[in-house]
């Protein structure tokens, strides 16, 4: 196989990785719409298209990340909170 063979077939497998600029575009329509849609839905109210296996990848960081969190009905929500983490992590009591 060749090089561009063997890169054609990764790109029709979803091998790459989603850009900073897109992963920032998804962060900011779950917060936006924290609660209101599930996945299909909120993929589809992105403002640029995105493949939907990237959009996937995404949100698969998203929640490793502890970021989102899906409820019992698969609507997605914003759970991300940097206050409240800087507000705890200076706590010496909680400190390891």
């Amino acid at each position: 196989m060749t090089k561009q063979a063997i890169k054609q077939n990764k790109e029709r497998k979803g091998n790459h990785q989603p850009r900073l600029d897109t992963v920032l575009m998804v962060e900011d329509a779950i917060k936006e719409r924290s609660g209101e849609y599930g996945k299909f839905q909120l993929w589809r109210s992105l403002p640029k298209s995105v493949m939907y296996q990237t959009f996937l990848k995404i949100l698969d960081y998203l929640e490793y990340s502890n970021k989102i969190a899906f409820d019992k009905e698969g609507k997605v929500g914003w759970i991300f909170n940097p206050e409240l983490y800087r507000k705890y992590s200076v706590r010496k009591d909680l400190r390891r």
